[in-house]
């Protein structure tokens, strides 16, 4: 016989096993879960964060993540080690699910430690480690003694009389071993990716001087810190000049009450500028990019079932805030790295326009013909030598993209040497080099000269003077213009080094 109603005669309580936690965060990676704990620093009102590798004989132990923000006391920290327990989130927080410390957490090490201190409370610490078999789910209290020496370790934060310190040990993506060449590549590819990303996905709340993040590594006995290396703010709509005359523009769709604004933007054709590559292949990040409350959840990729991605597209990206208004328009996954939209959503896009009666549709056809036209235009230009020794690896990369190539030609060398003279450049076209005079070289930036230094002069004297390396041999007009570019250049360089 069929009940209508399921009949209960009581409860029973059901924690789940300890292993349930070792299933969190899955789809981070390690940029993603910093950035989700550097979201709890934001939240915390941080001014400053910290992310430090410590090293120690030769090999990678841990990871810390440390804050200069409110902190928390005994009751909060329990309530953050908690899985599954979630605060209350103001409009402007960052976090959402409540489980973001865990999941991130868990997602990289076997072992989390937190010890936090409130300017009123000292300092108290939790520890869970995976893979214990313990019963009901029992977190480790960190002794008062750990919690100070913890604490009051040398993290170079501005003093705010409180903060919180995040410890991964047991860490699963660092080396399992102690080559110093294969930790110090391992070192070096992970801190570019980590500001890279960070950079990009808090470029708003950087760039507007909310929060600044640090990223270094500890080598344990050294008397001497590592570099600091700064997270720098990495827009994805910052380029120079816009790539058609009318973007950037807003699009606006509105129903049942809820209003979404489409910000459009057409980047110039061919940039080489990182805030376009985002570190890959730029017809990758076309598309939308969310945000909410400052924090980009989605670097494009997609466009929302408007249209499919396809190259002659890569030039346009949109801006589109999401709020609390208008959250149930949109799924965003817990990692906060891609944000799933609803016909509702495709709806809305089909049906926003601009203030002179124009939609999507128009817009990315707009996109598509600049896109189109840098293409033209590049293949119109004048075919130049290619730069050879002298360019840094990026710039030479810059020019071939930008101008086509002479077939069969040998690249144009920029170095510095002693002249016996106060000449500024000399041209070598037997050698192919366009030699520079020593006494005028910049002082470095660095500990010393490099081959590829003075980029920015290269690039400009590369330009000007490139085509008297071509032909069989110099005429009148060319020889002219070299003794005007000597008497200019060496004045100029002249005035610049006695200033």
């Amino acid at each position: 016989m069929w009940h209508e109603q399921v009949s209960v005669s009581g409860a029973v309580t059901l924690p789940p096993d300890a292993r349930a936690m070792e299933g969190l965060g899955r789809n981070h990676s390690l940029e993603t879960a910093l950035a989700d704990l550097v979201d709890n620093s934001i939240d915390a009102q941080a001014s400053e964060v910290l992310i430090r590798f410590v090293r120690h004989e030769g090999r990678l132990r841990t990871l810390y993540v440390v804050d200069n923000g409110h902190g928390m006391g005994g009751r909060e920290i329990d309530t953050a080690m908690t899985v599954g327990s979630r605060r209350v989130y103001g409009r402007a927080d960052l976090g959402r699910f409540g489980i973001g410390l865990k999941a991130a957490s868990f997602s990289q090490a076997r072992s989390v430690t937190v010890v936090s201190k409130t300017v009123s409370t000292p300092p108290v610490g939790r520890r869970w480690v995976l893979g214990d078999d313990r019963e009901n789910f029992q977190c480790d209290i960190v002794s008062d003694d750990f919690c100070f020496d913890e604490y009051d370790r040398p993290w170079g934060l501005a003093e705010s009389g409180s903060g919180t310190v995040v410890r991964w040990d047991a860490v699963s993506g660092f080396p399992t071993t102690d080559d110093p060449a294969r930790v110090e590549k391992f070192i070096t590819q992970t801190i570019a990716r980590i500001r890279n990303h960070l950079g990009l996905v808090l470029h708003r709340i950087i760039a507007g001087g909310r929060i600044t993040i640090i990223v270094d590594v500890e080598d344990v006995g050294s008397i001497h810190p590592g570099p600091r290396f700064p997270v720098a703010a990495i827009d994805p709509f910052g380029y120079p000049r816009s790539g058609h005359a009318d973007y950037p523009k807003s699009f606006t769709a509105t129903s049942g009450g809820r209003k979404v604004e489409f910000g459009c933007h057409i980047w110039p054709g061919r940039s080489h500028l990182p805030e376009f590559r985002l570190f890959g292949v730029p017809a990758d990040h076309q598309g939308i990019y969310f945000y909410r409350n400052d924090r980009l959840l989605q670097a494009g990729g997609q466009w929302g079932g408007v249209h499919a991605v396809e190259p002659a597209l890569q030039l346009a990206r949109v801006v589109v805030d999401i709020d609390d208004d208008i959250l149930g328009l949109f799924q965003m996954n817990p990692e906060k790295s891609r944000v799933i939209t609803g016909p509702d959503f495709t709806s809305l896009a089909e049906s926003a326009r601009a203030g002179d009666g124009s939609s999507l549709a128009d817009y990315l056809q707009d996109a598509e013909q600049a896109y189109r036209k840098s293409r033209r235009r590049s293949r119109a230009r004048k075919p130049m030598i290619p730069p050879g020794k002298g360019f840094p690896p990026r710039l030479r990369g810059v020019i071939e993209d930008e101008i086509p190539v002479i077939p069969g030609r040998d690249g144009l060398h920029v170095k510095w040497r002693r002249f016996d003279n106060d000449s500024f450049f000399d041209v070598d076209r037997t050698a192919g080099t366009l030699w520079l005079n020593q006494q005028y070289r910049p002082e470095p930036t660095g500990q010393r000269h490099t081959v590829n230094d003075t980029p920015l002069l290269k690039a400009l004297l590369y330009l000007l003077i490139e085509d008297v390396f071509e032909g069989e041999h110099l005429g009148p007009k060319d020889k002219d213009n070299i003794e005007l570019w000597q008497e200019v250049l060496t004045a100029a360089a002249k005035d610049e080094s006695s200033s």
